[in-house]
């Protein structure tokens, strides 16, 4: 509780602006001024020093010694607040002198320096391995502060930021025993790694900003002020930069809301920071924006798994319509078939893609550029319509023809046969001059229709386990996924039911066939998974060749 003597009668706060605060007290015997903030701001205003309890000039030797003690515990990572006072005269501050913190009608130069007090606010444990993570993945983080370049420099790299082979301006000058500004040209350009501070930024233009952006991976801003902050932003989206910013306060609301993600802190964070942000962290740890990254990355790998799954079936099915007008073959598949296979025998497996756990590698990819690496792009298709479909679609003919050559039809004795196939009225001579009425014929379609539907839901089983994959073997990745083992034994239970369980059979127009006419699906599943097994080896030996670049989806 403040006595009556000490009583606070004017305050200018703190901001990023001025860096620091300033009060004025009333004592018993006038007014005291007291000034707390960024020790270079404080140094410049003090003129005094008090030691050994007696007030003397404040030398530059005495400023230099001061200057040496701010530049050893920030280059230890400590926060650093420097202390100011100055006893206001009586005359013109009497007792019923009227302070105004807006005109600032009293004096901020000519203090006495009293003394610093240093913080040490050390990052969590898990920051490191987080910043080394964003790294792997290929996420450039950048440290934007408004501390001292120095302590800046040494938080960044406790967590990594700066890797510890890392060459700054600020190195040389300390290693020197100089100060930054007197840094040669010359010394600046062997540097690998920059610390900008906001002075430096108010000289920079857009495009001097944006080269050093080019020029150094690793990049510290120290005593940046919001609109410098939001310069920042800018100047990385120019460069055709994704931009995610975090911040707590006020004064990184411009940031985050200029962000193409903006992660405010939803503990210590304000409540502007919250409403400009696109998102907030609930533990205010890092770590959990890295762990968001990877969930994410599953997510959209796990999507483009599902829709390759889907995508593959599409082909069998099509084709044979396509085959039914061109080539006028008789019925190969039915409408109801291709129904029980879209919204039954692939609706499991689809969902289960979902559960499927991370690859090994996901955090060790580069960013996808969401203007070229689209969620369906042309690879996709390419390798689901054009490869893997197609191999569906062999696999699916071959059963097919099997079933009609069992029967006493080859090949050649199909094309053209379609009209007089579905003629209730019409006899039809297979290739051996048997003669076959509607009602027979109907029976073998039913079975070919069999056929033909259980070799697409045995070459999707392959199709499924090669999707679990994007990148890495299927030997590495395992079986682990139980959701998707069960989507397997559903698949086969419902396929089976559909053409073996008497009533629903006939329902869905199948006939029960032998298996000896779905064998030839086998060897066709085996060639999925081995094409595959083959194209993802070749993507992982030869990144950036050609199956990387077209196939890879």
């Amino acid at each position: 509780m403040e006595c009556p003597e000490n009583m606070k009668v004017c305050e200018i706060p703190f901001n990023s602006t001025n860096k620091y605060q300033v009060s004025i007290h009333k004592t018993r015997t006038g007014f005291v001024l007291l000034m707390k903030g960024a020790p270079e701001r404080i140094l410049d205003r003090c003129t005094t020093i008090v030691r050994f309890n007696e007030t003397e000039p404040f030398t530059k030797d005495l400023k230099k010694g001061i200057s040496k003690a701010i530049n050893h515990l920030g280059n230890k990572g400590e926060r650093v607040l420097a202390f100011a006072d100055l006893n206001l005269p009586t005359d013109p501050y009497d007792r019923n002198y009227k302070f105004d913190a807006d005109k600032q009608n009293f004096p901020l130069n000519g203090l006495r320096f009293v003394g610093l007090i240093s913080m040490m606010d050390p990052p969590r444990a898990s920051v490191p391995d987080a910043v080394n993570k964003c790294k792997t993945a290929g996420i450039k983080v950048i440290m934007v502060t408004g501390d001292h370049p120095l302590t800046a420099a040494a938080i960044a790299k406790q967590v990594g930021i700066l890797s510890p082979g890392s060459v700054t301006a600020y190195d040389i000058a300390l290693n020197r025993d100089i100060a930054v500004n007197m840094v040669s040209e010359k010394e600046k350009s062997m540097c690998n790694a920059a610390v900008i501070t906001g002075n430096d930024l108010r000289e920079m233009s857009s495009s001097e900003l944006q080269n050093n952006m080019l020029n150094y991976q690793e990049i510290v801003f120290a005593r940046t002020s919001p609109q410098q902050k939001l310069k920042i932003v800018e100047a990385f989206q120019k460069l055709g930069h994704i931009v995610a910013s975090t911040g707590d306060g006020v004064n990184d609301s411009p940031a985050l809301k200029k962000a193409d993600i903006g992660i405010a802190m939803g503990i210590a964070g304000t409540e502007v920071s919250k409403d400009a942000a696109d998102m907030i962290l609930l533990d205010d740890n890092f770590s959990s924006i890295v762990t968001g990254v990877e969930e994410g990355r599953l997510i959209f790998d796990n999507l483009k798994k599902s829709i390759a799954y889907l995508l593959t079936s599409n082909v069998p099915e099509i084709v044979p319509f396509i085959a039914m007008v061109f080539i006028n073959f008789p019925p190969v598949v039915g409408i109801l078939a291709i129904m029980v296979i879209d919204v039954g025998t692939d609706l499991w497996p689809a969902i289960s893609l979902a559960y499927e756990k991370a690859e090994a590698d996901i955090m060790t990819r580069r960013p996808r550029d969401p203007f070229y690496d689209k969620l369906v792009n042309h690879r996709l298709i390419l390798l689901t319509y054009a490869q893997i479909g197609v191999i569906q679609t062999c696999a699916a003919f071959a059963a097919y023809f099997l079933c009609m050559m069992e029967h006493g039809f080859h090949w050649d004795k199909l094309v053209g046969l379609r009209e007089a196939w579905i003629d209730n009225d019409a006899i039809v001579t297979d290739s051996y001059d048997q003669e076959w009425t509607y009602e027979e014929r109907k029976v073998l379609m039913h079975k070919c229709y069999s056929a033909y539907f259980l070799s697409i839901v045995i070459t999707q089983v392959a199709d499924l386990i090669i999707c679990k994959t994007r990148r890495l073997s299927l030997f590495q990745q395992g079986m682990t996924n139980w959701v998707l083992n069960m989507g397997i034994f559903v698949e086969l239970s419902i396929a089976a039911i559909a053409v073996y369980c008497p009533g629903i059979n006939m329902f869905l127009q199948f006939h029960p066939v032998g298996v000896d006419v779905i064998l030839p699906t086998i060897p066709f599943a085996f060639i999925i998974f081995g094409y595959d097994e083959l194209r993802r080896f070749m993507i992982r030996k030869y990144p950036e060749g050609v199956i990387d670049v077209e196939t890879y989806y």
